[in-house]
């Protein structure tokens, strides 16, 4: 059986899910969430390069849900062409968080992470430490920094962490 991480729909709470924009460090980006029209988690606003800025992110704490490494996660999502990062933390109080970049197609799509091939990160640079290999993890975040000013919105359906026997027997989740 799969885990729904989250389940976006109309009486979803968002209570939890916070935007952390440059704004931490001086920059001027400006992020939004929201539940739209349709229900959908809504992930938009506009990413500015100005006092050294050029990022937005959505950032989901939650209770420790152990894991595998081989463990997918599926992302359910709508994007507008635009590069964005998927990041986990296995521990919120770490400094880092173990990332991976994917592309939107500006179409719904099912975006399948595996764990181990999340690397580690701090601050946009690379650490010399293993790619993901923990048993639990805290935090989701979804981040865009592409160096540019752009605008940029991303909807977001369900995020599910597949179990590792129905990736064996390719189960529909």
């Amino acid at each position: 059986m799969n885990t729904t991480l989250f389940n976006f729909k109309k009486d979803a709470d968002l209570s939890t899910w916070q935007v952390v924009d440059d704004v931490v460090m001086g920059g001027r980006s400006s992020g939004t969430f929201k539940l739209n029209e349709d229900g959908y988690g809504e992930f938009s606003g506009h990413i500015s390069l100005e006092n050294n800025g050029g990022f937005s992110s959505l950032q989901f704490p939650f209770s420790t849900i152990s894991v595998n490494p081989k463990q997918v996660i599926e992302l359910y999502l709508k994007g507008d062409g635009k590069d964005y990062q998927f990041r986990v933390k296995d521990k919120i109080s770490n400094s880092h968080s173990y990332v991976y970049p994917f592309k939107t197609t500006g179409e719904w799509e099912i975006i399948r992470i595996q764990l181990s091939q999340m690397t580690p990160q701090f601050r946009g640079r690379k650490l010399q430490m293993n790619a993901f290999d923990q048993n639990q993890i805290e935090q989701l975040t979804f981040l865009i920094k592409n160096k540019k000013q752009e605008d940029f919105k991303l909807e977001l359906d369900k995020i599910v962490l597949v179990h590792y026997y129905q990736l064996l027997f390719n189960t529909p989740s």
